[in-house]
């Protein structure tokens, strides 16, 4: 039995389809130091999301709970500041904790629209009221971008279980955060220098894609690179453990790399992705219309909609740019961790929050929607006692905090709802899940879909099951025979058993997930 890792790097990436990782072989990318990595230690191929969305699934990953339990449901409330995560147990055990990146854990400050505002409150007043509770009313986020903008903001000790957060906010090229001061000491103000109107090279038939104006060297990219370099090289000379959380904001869209990496790869030369141009004649109705809209953007910018052939190979291009300047600043850490003698004794881990359609199905982003390489994450763990293997079981983003735990010898978390992957990774037996689930709540709708919605999907070996109750709307996919799920099954009479039985799984799932840790004192 190896001695367990004395430091932990975990890697994420905002927005990352599986496959989109050279290790795959499905896209012309190129991410030597991931593939490395999975080549020496772990691969799941077979990982999902617990909410397809960023921030309930980034509280997942901390808290190792689904979202139904931790309480950040939906993009726009904080998580509870004194939940249990696996930051604050390693913190609590002496270990240095610190993050660079996006985290996350409370807005980001975009403003709703009023009527969006009044339907947080209103379906999830609870969760709404304890933020109010927690932090004030007027309730203003440790993370808001205008916040950082305004000013370099050092957020409090023990944020979440960080002992120190340097932190990038927003999305695309022109960020808040700590990474404002910093360029700003190096001549560069994100701000006004930043963004699209700034681009040399703009996609106008989708803005969305464009050339940085940014230096490689004062992306933010490499502002998170640079801070993990900065704390991997002190705890080398303290001696102490370090858990680092190293949060690249991108290729979460806009995709807008700098120069060089805008221009690794001609849109021309794009594959189209599986199903570009699926008929959806079984889909719901607000998926054909998507589909009927083809070629224009969504008013929300976030929003699931329909691109064109153009559009959609001039993002796959943009964006493989840019996951492969990731990769090159993973190997500066991997570089970082060598370079001090810290390599053999580190775990590292790597994932993201969740996927994107991008392409798939016609479709592009994400947003009610749960076809497979929306809700499919990659993650790879490599490090001491990890054997080389790939791993094709159901796997959880909730999983993730309880193997990390019991792969450092640490104690796990009371209410963790998934299970540690620990003697799978170290060669051992371990009992495979038979079904996932997979939770969306949203305040909000979209065309032919009013909000609010709550979507839940049930995976397991054979099939995918989606319901979205008070919408009359069902998905089921033989994944046996239609692993591209193509073809919706729900109202087809020759799989009445196969929906019961589905139903029927989903409903013992939801039913598990309840949290059960608050026990009574007395029977009455």
């Amino acid at each position: 039995m190896s001695t367990p890792a004395r430091h932990i790097v975990f890697i994420m990436a905002d927005q990352l389809r599986a496959d989109h990782l050279g290790v795959e072989g499905s896209y012309p990318v190129s991410t030597p130091t991931l593939d490395a990595l999975a080549a020496r230690g772990a691969r799941f191929t077979r990982t999902f999301v617990a909410n397809p969305v960023c921030m309930p699934n980034r509280a997942t990953i901390l808290t190792g709970q689904w979202p139904s339990v931790h309480g950040l449901r939906t993009n726009g409330l904080p998580l509870d500041w004194s939940a249990e995560t696996f930051p604050r147990v390693l913190r609590s055990q002496g270990w240095r904790t610190s993050a660079v990146g996006k985290l996350h854990l409370q807005p980001m400050g975009y403003p709703f629209e009023d009527y969006q505002l009044d339907e947080i409150q209103d379906v999830m007043p609870s969760l709404w009221e304890r933020a109010v509770e927690q932090f004030g009313s007027p309730f203003r986020s440790w993370e808001d971008y205008q916040r950082h903008a305004e000013g370099d903001v050092q957020l409090p000790p023990d944020y979440y279980g960080f002992d120190d957060v340097s932190l990038t906010v927003g999305h695309g090229d022109r960020l808040s955060g700590n990474y404002v001061a910093w360029a700003r000491e190096r001549g560069w103000d994100p701000q006004t220098m930043a963004g699209v109107a700034q681009s040399p090279d703009v996609f106008t038939p989708w803005d969305h894609v464009y050339e940085s104006a940014v230096p490689a060297a004062l992306h933010p990219t490499t502002y998170v690179t640079d801070q993990a370099i900065e704390r991997i090289d002190e705890v080398a000379t303290t001696g102490q453990s370090l858990m680092l959380h190293v949060s690249f904001p991108d290729p979460h869209h806009p995709f807008a790399p700098p120069r060089e990496y805008f221009h690794r790869h001609r849109p021309e030369d794009m594959p189209l992705a599986p199903g570009f141009h699926e008929t959806h004649e079984r889909s719901p109705e607000y998926i054909r219309g998507l589909i009927a809209r083809r070629g224009t953007p969504e008013p929300d910018p976030m929003m699931l909609w329909s691109p064109t052939e153009e559009q959609y190979r001039a993002a796959l291009a943009a964006e493989l740019g840019g996951i492969e300047f990731i990769d090159d600043s993973i190997g500066r850490l991997v570089d970082a961790l060598e370079r001090n003698g810290l390599l053999d004794d580190t775990l590292i881990v790597f994932t993201a929050d969740h996927g994107d359609a991008f392409g798939e199905h016609g479709l592009m982003l994400k947003h009610f929607s749960h076809y497979r390489p929306i809700v499919r994450v990659p993650l790879l763990m490599a490090g001491p006692g990890i054997e080389a293997a790939v791993h094709d079981q159901l796997v959880s983003s909730a999983d993730i905090a309880p193997t990390v735990l019991a792969l450092v010898n640490a104690p796990a978390l009371p209410r963790a709802q998934g299970q540690s992957l620990k003697p799978l990774v170290q060669g051992q037996p371990l009992a495979a899940r038979q079904r996932l689930l997979i939770e969306e709540d949203q305040p909000f709708g979209m065309d032919g879909l009013p909000g609010p919605v709550r979507m839940r999907t049930l995976v397991t070996d054979r099939f995918r099951l989606t319901e979205i109750p008070g919408h009359g709307i069902t998905e089921l996919y033989d994944l046996r025979t239609d692993p591209g799920e193509s073809m919706n099954l729900a109202a087809d009479p020759a799989a009445v058993e196969l929906l019961a039985e589905a139903r029927r799984e989903m409903l013992d799932a939801v039913i598990e997930l309840v949290d059960s840790s608050t026990l009574p004192f007395h029977a009455a």
